[in-house]
């Protein structure tokens, strides 16, 4: 079994990633206990184009929810916002304080950001 499926044998490096890139806004223990939910993902939503014409087409309100303190892509040009945002075409852009994984961090405000991006 490889080291980064692994509960109990996973190098602390990744760890180590885990806190200071995606829940960086998390105590200890949160964080451990959030990396011990950890399951493999498939690759292939990342490496497969995704056809956006028909999304482009349709009237549907589009909301983007951005978390200011989530470094799991490098602030700046590589960043989410706007990078990712502007992908949206016209959009509502919501923020919050929060890490890439505020649901462990702050459920609540989460749910209420959710509620404020479909809000119409």
């Amino acid at each position: 079994m490889s080291a980064v499926y692994s509960c109990c044998c996973r190098p602390l490096r990744l760890f180590s990633i885990w806190r200071e890139a995606f829940i960086n806004d998390a105590d200890l223990d949160v964080a451990r206990a959030s990396y011990e939910q950890l399951s493999p993902e498939p690759y292939q939503q990342m490496t497969e184009p995704l056809d956006l014409r028909k999304f482009y087409t349709l009237d549907t309100p589009r909301s983007y929810l951005n978390g200011t303190e989530d470094i799991a892509l490098p602030p700046g040009e590589w960043g989410w916002h706007p990078r990712m945002s502007r992908r949206l075409g016209l959009y509502r852009l919501v923020q919050m304080p929060g890490s890439h994984e505020v649901i462990f961090t702050d459920p609540n405000g989460l749910a209420d950001k959710i509620i404020e991006a479909g809000r119409d």
